[in-house]
C-alpha cells in the first residue's frame, strides 16, 4: 500500500509560520530575565518578516490546507492593515503599565496572537477554519482587555468582552450548524452549491444566515449588536483599544465578505435588504450617541459604531466595487483611528484628566506635535475635504448608489453631518480653549482617582508616541489628496475575492 503524502505550500504558509514562530520566541522571552525587555522589538521584527513575505505573495491566489484558506490578494491586503496596525500598538505599548503588569512577554506574545487569528481569518474557506481564526483572534483580547490589572475598568471591560464576545461565538457557531445541516457541506464554496441546488427560501439556510449575520454584527459593533463597544474600548488599556478598533473590525469584515459574498451569494436577495438595515442603525446609533460623551474613548467607541455602518453598506451591494470601497475604507479607517489613539495614549501619560476631553484643552499651544495628528485624524473621521476619509466616503456612496441603494447613501451623507458636531467639538478643545491643566499638574478633580495620575510628564514628546501619530495623519493627508495608490491596493483586493467567486 503507497501512501502519499500531502502537498504543503510552505511559501504560501510562510506568514503563518512566521507569526506563530514570532508569538513562541516572544513567549520564550518572559521565561529568561536578559530577554525581557527584547519582546517589543522580537514583536516588530516577526511583523516586518509577515509583513514581507505577503507582499511576496501578492498577485498570486493559492488554496491551503484541502481548500480550508486561500491566500489572495484579498487576504493579503486585510493582514496587512491589521498587521500595521499591531505595529502601531507596539509603540504604543512602549512603558505602557499594562504590559508590565502581565509581562511584556506575555503581552506581546498575546497580541501576536491575536494577529496570528486575524490573518487567519481573511484567509478563512470554510466553516471550521473561519470559527477556528475568529476564536484565534478573540481569546487572546480578552485577556488584554483585562491586562491593566490595578484598575478596576480594565477588568470589567475584559469580563464584558468575554461574555459578550462568547455570546457572539456561540450565536455564529449555531448559525454555521444550521448552513451546514441545509447546504450538506462546511466549504463556502460547497454552502454556495448546496444552497443554489436546494430548495428556495429553506428555514434553515435562512435561520442559519441570520444567526451568522447576528453573530459577526457583534465582532463589528454593528448596531444593534453594540452594546459591549463603548465599555469595552473605555476600559481596555489604551494601546490595545486603538489595535481593537482598527484590526479586529478589519479581520471581521474580511470574513463577512468572503463568507457572504462566496457562500451565500445565491440567497443576495435575503439578506441585502436585512444587512441594509443594520447598517442604517449602526450610522443613527453610533452618531448620536456620540455626541454627549467627554471621553475620547467612549466617542471613538460610538464612532467605530457609525463606522462601521459606513463599511458595512460596502458589503450590501454585493459588487465588486463594494468590496473596493470596503476595503479602501478600512485602510483608510485604520490611519485615522492610529493617529488619534497615539494622542490619547500620549495625554493619558502626561495629565490627570485620562481620556477625557479636557486632557486636550489648549494642546495647540501646548503640544502641537500632537494636536495637529489629532486635528486631522478628527477632520479625517468626520469626512472633510483633503483627507482619505473624504474619499472613502465618496467611494462607499458611489458604490451604493451604483448597487441602487441610494437611500442608503443618503444615510452616510446625513451620519457625516451630524458626526461634524462632536468631532469639531475636539478641534475647538485643541485650538480655542485654554490649557486643560499643565503636564505632570496634581488632579484637579475633587476626589480624583489614582489611576488617572500622570505616569510620564513627557510623554507628547516622546518619539515613539509622536512619530506614529505624524506618519498617521500624514498618511490621512496624502491618500486624500492622491488617492491612486489605495485606490489601486483596493481594487487588487476586490478583483481577487469577486473573481475567485
Amino acid at each position: 500500500m503507497n501512501f502519499h503524502a500531502p502537498h504543503i505550500d510552505y511559501a504560501a504558509l510562510s506568514p503563518v509560520l512566521a507569526l506563530t514562530v514570532g508569538l513562541c520566541v516572544a513567549l520564550l522571552t518572559a521565561v529568561f530575565k536578559p530577554l525581557r525587555r527584547t519582546a517589543p522589538a522580537l514583536t516588530l521584527v516577526t511583523l516586518a518578516t509577515t509583513a514581507g513575505l505577503l507582499i511576496w505573495q501578492w498577485g498570486d491566489a493559492t488554496e491551503l490546507v484541502s481548500g480550508a484558506l486561500r491566500l489572495d490578494d484579498f487576504a493579503i491586503s486585510i493582514s496587512l492593515i491589521a498587521i500595521l496596525t499591531a505595529a502601531f500598538a507596539v509603540l504604543l505599548s512602549i512603558r505602557e503599565p499594562a504590559a508590565g503588569q502581565v509581562g511584556s512577554g506575555e503581552y506581546h506574545a498575546l497580541l501576536l496572537g491575536s494577529v496570528l487569528g486575524m490573518v487567519l481569518l481573511a484567509q478563512a474557506q470554510n466553516l471550521v477554519s473561519f470559527f477556528v481564526a475568529i476564536e484565534t483572534l478573540s481569546i487572546p483580547l480578552y485577556i488584554l482587555c483585562a491586562a491593566d490589572m490595578r484598575r478596576e475598568r480594565s477588568l470589567e471591560s475584559g469580563l464584558k468582552y468575554l461574555i459578550v464576545g462568547s455570546l457572539g461565538s456561540a450565536t455564529l457557531l449555531y448559525g454555521m450548524a444550521f448552513l451546514y445541516g441545509g447546504s450538506g457541506s462546511t466549504g463556502f464554496a460547497g454552502i454556495a452549491e448546496g444552497i443554489a441546488s436546494g430548495p428556495s427560501n429553506d428555514a434553515l439556510i435562512l435561520v442559519g444566515i441570520g444567526l451568522t449575520a447576528v453573530g459577526l454584527a457583534f465582532k463589528t459593533s454593528v448596531a444593534p449588536f453594540h452594546q459591549w463597544t463603548p465599555d469595552v474600548y473605555e476600559g481596555a488599556p489604551t494601546p490595545i483599544t486603538a489595535f481593537m478598533a482598527v484590526a479586529t473590525k478589519a479581520a471581521a469584515f474580511a470574513v463577512f465578505v468572503r463568507f457572504f459574498l462566496v457562500a451565500l451569494n445565491v440567497e443576495a436577495s435575503e439578506w441585502q435588504p436585512a444587512l441594509a438595515v443594520l447598517a442604517a442603525i449602526s450610522i443613527v446609533v453610533g452618531n448620536v450617541g456620540a455626541l454627549r460623551q467627554d471621553s475620547l474613548k467612549r466617542m471613538l467607541g460610538f464612532s467605530g459604531i457609525a463606522q462601521a455602518g459606513y463599511i458595512l453598506g460596502g458589503l450590501v451591494v454585493a459588487s465588486e466595487a463594494g468590496v473596493n470601497a470596503l476595503v479602501f475604507y478600512l485602510a483608510g479607517y485604520a490611519f485615522m483611528n492610529l493617529a488619534a489613539f497615539a494622542v490619547i495614549v500620549a495625554r493619558e501619560r502626561e495629565t490627570s484628566y485620562g481620556d477625557d476631553i479636557r486632557a486636550v484643552q489648549g494642546l495647540g499651544a501646548e503640544r502641537p506635535q500632537l494636536a495637529w495628528p489629532l486635528t486631522i485624524s478628527m477632520l479625517g473621521l468626520a469626512g472633510l475635504p483633503a483627507t482619505v476619509g473624504f474619499i472613502g466616503k465618496l467611494y462607499l456612496i458611489e458604490a451604493l448608489v451604483e448597487g441602487d441603494y441610494t437611500w442608503l447613501a443618503v444615510f452616510i451623507a446625513v451620519g457625516t453631518m451630524i458626526s461634524l458636531a462632536y468631532y469639531l467639538r475636539v478641534v475647538a478643545a485643541m485650538w480655542m480653549r485654554p490649557e486643560g491643566e499643565a503636564a505632570g499638574a496634581a488632579p484637579a478633580i475633587a476626589g480624583a482617582s489614582p489611576e488617572a495620575d500622570p505616569v510620564d510628564p513627557e510623554a507628547g514628546r516622546r518619539i515613539y508616541l509622536v512619530a506614529p501619530a505624524l506618519l498617521a495623519a500624514a498618511a490621512v493627508v496624502f491618500f486624500g489628496v492622491i488617492p491612486q495608490p489605495l485606490v489601486e491596493f483596493a481594487e487588487h483586493a476586490g478583483a481577487s475575492l469577486v473573481g475567485f467567486h
